[in-house]
Order: structure tokens, then C-alpha cells, then sequence
């Protein structure tokens, strides 16, 4: 059976839903971070006129859109809210939370951070495969490889490979599938598929689609005569494209903070001392580093180096 597994990390928490040794979907949460399915309270700021939407302003000190008001709500008014988007951050701006009123009952929940069996560590490999293929915003297939592109209106599935349109649409269904899971994807989502000339190829491309998104909560277009198809999936908070969009150095560095911690558990040696690009050396907060120390039982040492990339952070223990 699937499970979610979690690992606590320094600056972050990671979750990946595991069959056997097969990663099916991951998640990433920061601490503090306002989560689909939190129940906080607020003051409504702004009911919009003539609909049931309205602003709300979180105890938190952040803004939230509400829907689905009750008519006797009036501005000013406290509020116990159920988040149902987190905030997501793009260039240039943040799309505000989504909440609606709580109800009564206390089952009422929003799809948010899983439940799972939190571990000292994921299997050797794991986060890292899912890690490197969501930096890149790629996975291979078999004959060719998805690009996929964060904007604010969408996100893009590029497809290229080699070989007839058909074959190569065919190969990349199930890289798009595990795309969607891996990548914690929802929204809108258009794929970009090579042009297909036959129907009968269109519908054997959407029913491949349709088995391998069987699990998978959504609703979509069929093919259209370009190759285009639109999902439209539920949007509970930043994906990992976005995360890696916006903030690449801050998902960089808790990356670094994590190989130190391995460095350590395999190791021996006094001092842990990590490697970086100059970058990320100004991205690691003290904090994180206190905790790196405390939970490693060593001294740490940071190093920079230019000719690292960013993501390529290095940590050795050393006798001194």
C-alpha cells in the first residue's frame, strides 16, 4: 500500500507518498508557512458588493480572499476561517490565501499536509531524484524528455523526443503523469503535445491519459487539433516548479543543509564542513546552522566557492 513518509528537515518539511520504493507524489512545507486546510481566525476588511466574497485580514498579519460569506456577515467582523489555498508567491507578486467560513462541524477540512509516518530519514535516493527533476522542471522518457514551465496564467508541458508524433506522445504520458504527483501541480496545466493528424491518434493519446490520471483528481479537455490539452486540477498551494521559480536559493540551501546532515550520518570527524557557491553561503540564516550543529553533534565550517553551481553543495567531515 502507498504510504506518506516525513522528514523533518532544518528550514523545511518534506513528505514523499511511497509504493514499495516507487515515489508516487512529494510535498514541501516551510515552517510557518499557512497550509490548505488550516483553520485560523481573522477580521473581515472588505465585503465585495454584490457577491459573497470579500478580504479578510489573519491574525497572522497576512491577507486572505473569502468566498462563500454568509449574508449576515458585515465588515469588521471576526471570522473562524478554513484555508483552502495557501498564498503562492510569483514573480513580481503573491496571490493572497483563499479561505471560506468555517463551519460547525468539526470534520470540515481542507485537502492540506498529509498525514504520514515521520522517519529520521527518506531511502537513500528518493528526495533527491524528485529534488533534481523538480530544479530542472524536467523527467526523461523513453526517447526524449517534458519541460515544464511555471507562468501566471498556467503551467506548460513542452514535449520534444524522437521518433513519429504518435510514439513520442504515447512515451511521454507517463512522465507527465508522475510530473503532476511529483511536483505537487494543480490549477491550470496546459500540455503541449506534437500535433497529432488522425483522430483515431488524439484518441488514443486521451485515453492513455485518461488510465494513467485515473487516481488523480481532475477535469480535462480532449486533444484539440494542435496537440493542446487543458487540466484544470485543484490549486491547494505552491507547487515545487514554483517554489524553484522564486526562490531557487532558499530551496538550494535547505538542499545543502540536508547533504550536510547525510555527510554526517555516514561519516566521521569533528568538523562538518560544507561546501557552497557565494550565493547560497549569505542564503544560510545562523539558526539553521545552529541546528545543523546541534543536531550533528559537530562543529560547522562554511566554505565558499565560486565555481560551484548553486545546487551543488558539497559537505565532508574533517578531524579538525
Amino acid at each position: 500500500m502507498a504510504e506518506w513518509l516525513i522528514e523533518e528537515g532544518i528550514g523545511e518539511t518534506r513528505a514523499l507518498l511511497l509504493e514499495g520504493e516507487r515515489v508516487l507524489a512529494a510535498k514541501v512545507m516551510l515552517p510557518g508557512e499557512l497550509t490548505a486546510g488550516a483553520r485560523v481566525t481573522g477580521k473581515l476588511t472588505a465585503k465585495l458588493k454584490g457577491t459573497r466574497r470579500g478580504v479578510a485580514m489573519l491574525d497572522g498579519g497576512t491577507e486572505a480572499l473569502v468566498d462563500h460569506l454568509p449574508p449576515q456577515v458585515t465588515e469588521g467582523q471576526s471570522l473562524d476561517l478554513l484555508i483552502t489555498r495557501a498564498p503562492i508567491a510569483e514573480r513580481g507578486r503573491l496571490k493572497r490565501a483563499q479561505a471560506r467560513v468555517a463551519g460547525t462541524d468539526a470534520t470540515q477540512t481542507g485537502a492540506g499536509w498529509p498525514d504520514g509516518r515521520i522517519l529520521r530519514r527518506f531511502p537513500a535516493g528518493l528526495w533527491e531524484e524528485v529534488w533534481h527533476a523538480a530544479s530542472s522542471a524536467s523527467l526523461d522518457f523513453p526517447g526524449g524528455e517534458i519541460l515544464v514551465s511555471v507562468t501566471p496564467a498556467m503551467t506548460v508541458i513542452d514535449i520534444d523526443g524522437i521518433g513519429s508524433p504518435r510514439e513520442v506522445a504515447l512515451a511521454a504520458v507517463p512522465a507527465i503523469a508522475r510530473a503532476l504527483a511529483w511536483f505537487d501541480m494543480g490549477g491550470n496545466i496546459g500540455i503541449d503535445f506534437p500535433t497529432l493528424q488522425t483522430k483515431e491518434d488524439r484518441r488514443a493519446v486521451d485515453a492513455a491519459l485518461d488510465a494513467a490520471l485515473a487516481d488523480w483528481p481532475h477535469e480535462r479537455t480532449a486533444m484539440n487539433g494542435f496537440g493542446f490539452v487543458q487540466i484544470v486540477a485543484r490549486l491547494t498551494g505552491p507547487s515545487l516548479l514554483h517554489r524553484f521559480a522564486t526562490a531557487r536559493l532558499g530551496m538550494a540551501a535547505r538542499m545543502a543543509l540536508r547533504r550536510a546532515e547525510l555527510a554526517a550520518d555516514e561519516g566521521t570527524g569533528r568538523v562538518l564542513q560544507l561546501t557552497v557557491h557565494p550565493a547560497l553561503k549569505a542564503k544560510l540564516k545562523q539558526v539553521w546552522l545552529d541546528e545543523l550543529a546541534r543536531r550533528t553533534g559537530r562543529e560547522v565550517r562554511i566554505l565558499a566557492d565560486p565555481g560551484l553551481a548553486i545546487e551543488a553543495a558539497h559537505a565532508q567531515l574533517l578531524s579538525a
